[in-house]
């Protein structure tokens, strides 16, 4: 016994002495209840299962945001959105944009790069589209994907009809589906480092399972083949998520080929919620992608270390998406900078227990459109307690999720003291967020 553990902490030990790779891939709208290991019972994802069986599995990670930009600004940067500049969607059309990356955030690839690291970023970017938010000129010393947000089509590779598709700064014209074209480039990248001395860090970003729901056909043929009484609408999703899984399967094999994935600490996690009216499930939770009811919020994750990370594990320790951050800079050998709002949870990586963070969270998304006009809503954690705003006209709400985890008895009423405990903090983060600008200064 005493030897066995000894050995244990020997390759613990040898693990982190040589800095990891670190591969974070992070899917677009997969809900917390579309996968298998995570419940779903007409889906099969063989692949991310395998992955979450081999690491911990996190069954209160939180997305910073139930839309996409502000959540891949907040794992980017370790910070809430809103105090970035991106408290809603970067989108194509000025008119309807709603974020701008502030210059002045120091991104995860611009911190590892001090250390040794090797950055690149394959697949949806979704955080700008001028030279200063490039992916380039934000770190990524590689990047092969798209600049844009979503895909009007899986194959043609364009939004509203402009080409998104780039090689570094260049544009590139790949043919096939976008889900295989991000997997071939990122079988290539990892080829390329096999024998590279230096790590890399690897931003991986399907844009898989969002809208629109295109996946092949075969695959969408095999599904409604196999899942009786499935409607066409939830087939259509499932087999893109089943796509997706195969994808990912085929980067862990490429990792495991090139002698990369004894040394590489993988996280896999979604932006959002699942989108409903397309046949996204959440579990039994309240709501989906947009709400901030714990379906838009709650996601799927896990992290993969082999010889850090005991497999076969399930965590219950909350944490938000900001909080990859430090925790990547430091499996790296970093130090987590001041002045952000993420917190690591290495030391659950590493042991399987965390101290709780003595910390309120909060949830920020500003929308456009004539629904919503540039108005935001919120939401806020402080221990069970959870108050929120799913809409900018609707009612604040007031949950124990402790008690009641599928927010269906809204307390405010009922307990006005702890509702005016956390609307006093709630005001002073919406003022906090709305110093900070998130439109491009004019020139």
């Amino acid at each position: 016994m005493i030897r066995s553990i000894l050995v244990f902490l020997a390759s613990l030990l040898l693990a982190q002495a040589k800095k990891p790779n670190i591969l974070v891939i992070i899917v677009d709208d997969l809900g917390y209840g579309d996968l298998s290991s995570y419940g779903a019972t007409d889906l099969k994802s063989p692949h991310i299962d395998k992955l979450i069986s081999q690491g911990l599995r996190f069954n209160n990670c939180y997305a910073n945001c139930p839309v996409c930009s502000p959540t891949r600004a907040a794992l980017l940067t370790g910070r809430y959105q809103e105090l970035v500049g991106v408290p809603g969607v970067i989108r194509t059309k000025p008119e309807d944009n709603w974020g701008y990356l502030a210059p002045s955030a120091t991104t995860l690839p611009q911190a590892l790069k001090p250390l040794g690291y090797h950055t690149a970023a394959i697949g949806k970017w979704h955080l700008g589209l001028d030279d200063e938010a490039h992916p380039n000129t934000r770190g990524f010393d590689y990047f092969h994907g798209f600049l844009g947000d979503m895909m009007d089509d899986y194959y043609q590779h364009r939004r509203h009809g402009q080409h998104y598709m780039r090689l570094n700064k260049e544009k590139v014209n790949p043919k096939g589906h976008a889900t295989d074209i991000f997997t071939e480039w990122t079988k290539d990248y990892l080829a390329s480092r096999k024998d590279a001395k230096d790590p890399f860090f690897l931003y991986l970003a399907y844009n898989a399972p969002h809208t629109p729901i295109q996946p092949p056909k075969d695959w969408f043929e095999k599904v409604k083949a196999r899942e009786n009484g499935i409607t066409a609408r939830r087939a259509k999703l499932v087999a893109l998520i089943e796509h997706l899984d195969h994808g990912i399967g085929q980067v862990i094999d490429s990792l495991k080929a090139n002698d990369q994935w004894e040394n590489t600490l993988t996280i896999f996690v979604s932006d959002n919620g699942g989108q409903l009216n397309v046949g996204g499930n959440c579990g039994n939770l309240r709501g989906g992608k947009q709400d901030m009811y714990e379906g838009g919020l709650k996601v799927p994750a896990c992290a993969v270390w082999p010889g850090v990370i005991e497999a076969g594990k399930a965590s219950e320790f909350p944490f938000l998406t900001m909080d990859l951050f430090p925790t990547a800079l430091e499996a790296a050998g970093g130090k987590s900078p001041g002045g952000i709002e993420g917190k690591s949870i290495l030391p659950l990586l590493n042991t399987g227990t965390q101290k709780t963070f003595e910390r309120d969270v909060f949830f920020t998304r500003r929308e456009g459109n004539h629904k919503y006009m540039g108005d935001s809503s919120w939401a806020m954690r402080r221990g069970p307690w959870k108050l929120l705003k799913n809409v900018p006209d609707g009612p604040w709400e007031l949950y124990n999720l402790d008690d009641d985890p599928l927010e269906a008895t809204d307390l405010r009423k009922k307990n006005p003291q702890k509702f005016n405990e956390l609307s006093k903090a709630m005001r002073a983060q919406i003022q906090r967020g709305g110093s900070v600008p998130w439109q491009r200064p004019e020139e």
